[in-house]
């Protein structure tokens, strides 16, 4: 019998049966059972329909070309940009100290004050001094004067008038001694007042009231320093050196002049610090054991986040690439050699791999050096479902590749059991 005829007979009579009084007994559910297993047995000789190639559907980005500036990060540590340590310049008792640790000083603000009687006895032993000599030297002024005149008549020897004359140049100079020293005391005695050398914050006082110290001692009494603005000192390679100038050379990028060049940091702890610098020198002496050169920028501090000996990640602006391509990273894989390629959708909607020569990170993508040009689509999104010479969809963008729903058995058995009724 024809399989279409048997499929037909079948239908007919597992109808029959359903609605048949009989169709609730055991002989009605097994003829039901036997024309099923039939009408199986009679499909299997019946051709399949053809599966239908599945096309991939993938996510792309189109490569544009664009002016990039290019930076450097490099390590680094803020530096005041005025410091002085407070030392004393006589010797003395601290009686008192006259500043709040940790505040705001202005230059020439009193510090500290030591003791300074031995040095107002010091002083009015020179005005003493000064005053005798004073007075020899009038009365040797007066000898020679009457000399003068007496070495006119012959009344006293050329020798005697001389030495006279000498006399009051020797007194004269004794006199300017005797005033140095007088000074000396005067600022002996002011020095008992230690007062600041520059404005600035001030550190923790080493010394308490009571304390002895010495002239010029090796340990500050304290620290004044000037953070507003601050320098950022930070090292770059010579080897980074080396390969920017060949590539400005080469064309690659074009070199962004100034003496002045903007600078950005970022602070420990992650975070961009809100106000731009300047850089102001670049050193000419590499240092030998690290093969760096120290760079140094000028930053505004008016809120004081910066503070001396801070580490700081400084972003400095080496060139200008003008006609930048830039890749995101995820796109891009690595064979066992180590060689970068891309899967790049043709007009043809079909994958090609292509190697590409990547240049510098910045931010999340790569800069390409070469093989790929402006326009092109780059695969990101469902690359792992296709392989190169694949047709495929690409996705609209910000929108990644479909998936199948999983099939529901007892839908698709209900749908079967009406189908066959309408039948």
């Amino acid at each position: 019998m024809p399989a279409t005829s048997t499929k037909r007979f079948f239908k007919k009579n597992a109808a029959e049966s359903l609605t048949s009084p009989g169709a609730r007994s055991g002989l009605g559910w097994a003829a039901l059972a036997l024309g099923v297993t039939l009408l199986s047995a009679c499909g299997k000789n019946a051709p399949a329909p053809a599966a239908q190639p599945r096309v991939a559907e993938v996510g792309v980005t189109v490569l544009k070309q664009q002016s990039q500036r290019l930076d450097t990060t490099l390590p680094g540590r803020t530096a005041a940009f005025l410091s002085a340590e407070v030392r004393p310049q006589v010797t003395g008792i601290v009686q008192k100290r006259l500043f709040t640790e940790g505040a705001l000083v202005k230059q020439g603000q009193p510090l500290y004050q030591l003791d300074a009687a031995s040095l107002r006895a010091a002083e009015a032993s020179a005005m003493a001094v000064l005053a005798k000599t004073e007075a020899s030297q009038r009365t040797l002024e007066a000898t020679a004067r009457r000399n003068a005149e007496l070495v006119k008549i012959t009344a006293i020897s050329q020798q005697a008038f001389e030495e006279s004359q000498a006399a009051v140049k020797q007194s004269a100079a004794d006199v300017a001694v005797a005033k140095a020293n007088l000074e000396n005391g005067r600022i002996n005695l002011r020095y008992s007042r230690i007062e600041a050398p520059i404005s600035g914050r001030i550190s923790l006082s080493s010394v308490t009231p009571g304390a002895l110290v010495t002239a010029n001692q090796t340990a500050p009494l304290t620290e004044i320093v000037q953070m507003d603005p601050m320098y950022v000192n930070f090292t770059q390679s010579t080897a980074e050196l080396l390969r920017l100038k060949n590539d400005l050379a080469a064309g690659r990028y074009q070199a962004l002049g100034g003496e002045e060049m903007s600078v950005r940091i970022a602070l420990e702890d992650g975070s961009e610090y809100k106000h731009e610098g300047k850089l102001r020198f670049s050193g000419l002496i590499v240092n030998q054991t690290m093969g760096t050169v120290t760079l140094r920028a000028v930053f505004p501090n008016p809120d004081g986040v910066l503070m001396p000996g801070m580490y700081v990640q400084a972003k400095l602006p080496t060139g200008l690439a003008p006609d930048a391509i830039l890749l995101p990273q995820r796109a891009v894989s690595l064979d066992l050699k180590g060689r970068a390629s891309v899967l790049v959708v043709k007009e043809d909607s079909t994958i090609e791999k292509r190697f590409v020569d990547l240049g510098r990170a910045i931010a999340s993508d790569w800069l390409v050096q070469g093989g790929l040009k402006d326009g092109e689509r780059v695969v990101i999104d469902g690359f792992q479902r296709v392989k190169p010479g694949d047709k495929v969809k690409v996705a609209e963008s910000g929108d990644g590749p479909k998936t199948d729903r999983k099939a529901d058995p007892q839908a698709s058995a209900a749908a079967l059991r009406a189908a066959t009724e309408k039948k």
